[in-house]
């Protein structure tokens, strides 16, 4: 997908995103648990860069267990991040905000961040070097030795015990109460408009964009989550 449809795709399940894929929360929770573990070691004060925020629930995670931090959420969708906002002004922390719309490419230069988020982001960059610039745009908004934490789906489709795997998932997806007609489209998106890599894979584009040996912590069923210095 071009950056307009990504946008449009989003723009229309913005109001009902959240209560769409809320009897999947736990595994969001499970990541964002351990991301919040990972970036414990940062400054009282850090500067958290969140690329496509989504509506926010790693921002409510994070800034409620970290209250002196704060955050720049950079969303394409308007309608995503008018969710996000609305999350923030709910739950107390929209002092704490920047709200961004557009790409991470039209956000005003500024002091380096302490730490970024991608979550379920660059796989929808079908093209290797346009993913590794992705990530390489991500790494020049960060001071040296800042940490990312991402996570996109990732499996080797080819392989018979994969394709076992992703049958199980779709099984899982269906536990959202997508539609026989949903998951079919789900199904061809994933051929056409994801980029499914192997892990490995994805870890190596993810160094190539300016970071350490990315560290995998986190898998439940096809989504992989990393950490990596930037280098």
């Amino acid at each position: 997908m071009d950056r307009e449809q990504i946008a449009s795709t989003f723009d229309q399940q913005s109001a009902t995103y959240d209560q769409q894929w809320a009897k999947l929360s736990a595994l969001r929770e499970c990541k964002l648990l351990l991301v919040g573990a990972i970036f414990a070691g940062l400054p009282a004060s850090a500067r958290v860069l969140c690329v496509g925020a989504g509506t926010g629930a790693e921002i409510q995670v994070l800034a409620g267990r970290f209250p002196g931090w704060t955050f720049t959420a950079v969303e394409p969708s308007a309608g995503m991040l008018d969710a996000c906002r609305q999350r923030a002004t709910a739950h107390g922390f929209s002092d704490r905000c920047t709200f961004h719309q557009g790409y991470l490419d039209t956000l005003p230069a500024g002091e380096p961040f302490d730490a970024a988020t991608s979550f379920l982001v660059s796989q929808f960059l079908l093209d290797r070097d346009e993913r590794i610039g992705y990530f390489r745009a991500i790494a020049e908004r960060l001071r040296p030795g800042a940490l990312l934490a991402s996570s996109d789906l990732a499996s080797e489709l080819s392989s018979p015990s994969q394709q076992s795997l992703l049958e199980a998932w779709f099984r899982t997806m269906a536990a959202a109460d997508l539609t026989p007609e949903a998951l079919q489209r789900m199904r061809e998106a994933y051929r056409r408009d994801v980029g499914v890599l192997p892990s490995a894979e994805v870890a190596s584009i993810i160094q190539s964009g300016g970071f350490d040996a990315p560290v995998q912590f986190f898998q439940a069923g096809l989504i992989h989550g990393w950490y990596a210095a930037r280098v």
